[in-house]
């Protein structure tokens, strides 16, 4: 069965010992979710593997980012995922879901199935995050229960943060922000 004790990071992974735990409290939340929903094993595999992969390059250097990101545009903390989701196609990894998961799990895509969305929640939803705790462990709990429902929050949740400190709306989050209101 698909469980954390398989975690492992691919070698070119660059990740401080923080991030790390990050990456394992996402896994991890993906996996509790995915065996509540009654998933298939492939289906549970890739969301952990969405979990696993998302923040593999989240500490490399700005100029190896932007390298495998092939992305002149957007700011340098964005560049993680794109970077690793090329990286990883590179290396031969070849599930749709599971590349587009990563490649938008900051940002957002309406775009996404299941892998996504899960992963999009469970980067914020994770335990670890210091803000709102209560509201957002509560969010995690509803997620086997309502899915999608749960997804349209903590999308309005995210959306709202980024207006409120003055971030840019990227296209891709206000499509995805118009496909679930």
């Amino acid at each position: 069965m698909c469980d954390a004790a398989s975690i492992e990071l691919p070698g070119w992974a660059q990740v401080t010992a923080a991030r790390r735990e990050h990456i394992a409290r996402v896994t991890a939340l993906l996996i509790r979710w995915a065996h509540a929903l009654g998933l298939t094993e492939e289906a549970c595999r890739a969301w952990r593997d969405a979990g696993m992969w998302h923040d593999a390059m989240r500490d490399a250097g700005e100029a190896e980012l932007r390298a495998w990101a092939r992305d002149g545009t957007l700011p340098v903390g964005l560049l993680h995922g794109p970077a690793a989701a090329n990286r990883l196609a590179h290396d031969g990894e070849s599930r749709r879901d599971v590349i587009e998961a990563i490649r938008w799990h900051t940002i957002g895509s309406d775009a996404w199935g299941q892998t996504g969305r899960a992963l999009y929640m469970a980067d914020y939803l994770e335990p670890g995050r210091a803000f709102s705790r209560a509201d957002r462990a509560y969010l995690a709990a509803q997620v086997p229960v309502d899915f999608d429902g749960t997804f349209r929050q903590v999308v309005r949740h995210r959306l709202d943060w980024s207006l409120r400190e003055g971030h840019e709306l990227y296209p891709t989050a206000v499509a995805l922000w118009n496909s679930v209101r």
